[in-house]
C-alpha cells in the first residue's frame, strides 16, 4: 500500500457538457477517452489522469462542500511543460485554440500561453527560457 502524498493520480474537473468537453480534449490534446459514461469522460496524460465530470454529478462525489458553477471565475491552473511555446501555440492556432494570453517571457524564467477548455478550465503551456547571463 503506498502511504504518499506526493504522487496525483488524477484530476477532476467539473463541466456542464461531457461531449462538448470531450470533443475539446480530443482535438486540441490528440487524446482518446479511457473511460466515458454518462456523467464522465476521462483522459490520461502522460502522469495522470484528467476526469471529466458533470456538474450535478459532482455534488455527491464533494458533499458537503458546494459544487461551484462556471460563472465563479477560475481557481487553478494546469500547466504542461514544453519544449518551445511559441510552436505549440502555433499548433494549438491550427486546432482553434484561441489563447487568453502568451507566449510572454516570464520573470521567473519561463515563456508561457494560456488556453481555456469549454468550461473555462485554464491550461498553460510553458517552456524553459534560455539562460540569459552574460558569457
Amino acid at each position: 500500500m503506498n502511504t504518499s502524498l506526493t504522487s496525483v493520480a488524477a484530476i477532476t474537473m467539473f463541466v456542464e457538457d461531457t461531449q462538448r468537453s470531450r470533443s475539446f480534449y480530443e482535438q486540441v490534446f490528440g487524446l482518446s477517452p479511457i473511460h466515458e459514461d454518462e456523467n464522465a469522460v476521462a483522459f490520461r496524460f502522460e502522469n495522470m489522469v484528467v476526469n471529466l465530470l458533470k456538474r450535478p454529478a459532482a455534488h455527491e462525489l464533494i458533499e458537503p462542500a458546494t459544487v461551484a458553477g462556471p460563472e465563479a471565475g477560475s481557481r487553478f491552473q494546469l500547466t504542461i511543460g514544453v519544449d518551445d511555446t511559441d510552436a505549440v501555440c502555433e499548433e494549438l492556432a491550427a486546432r482553434g485554440v484561441e489563447l487568453l494570453n502568451g507566449p510572454m517571457d516570464r520573470e521567473w524564467g519561463l515563456r508561457t500561453a494560456a488556453f481555456a477548455d469549454p468550461d473555462g478550465h485554464i491550461w498553460e503551456v510553458a517552456a524553459k527560457l534560455p539562460d540569459r547571463t552574460p558569457a
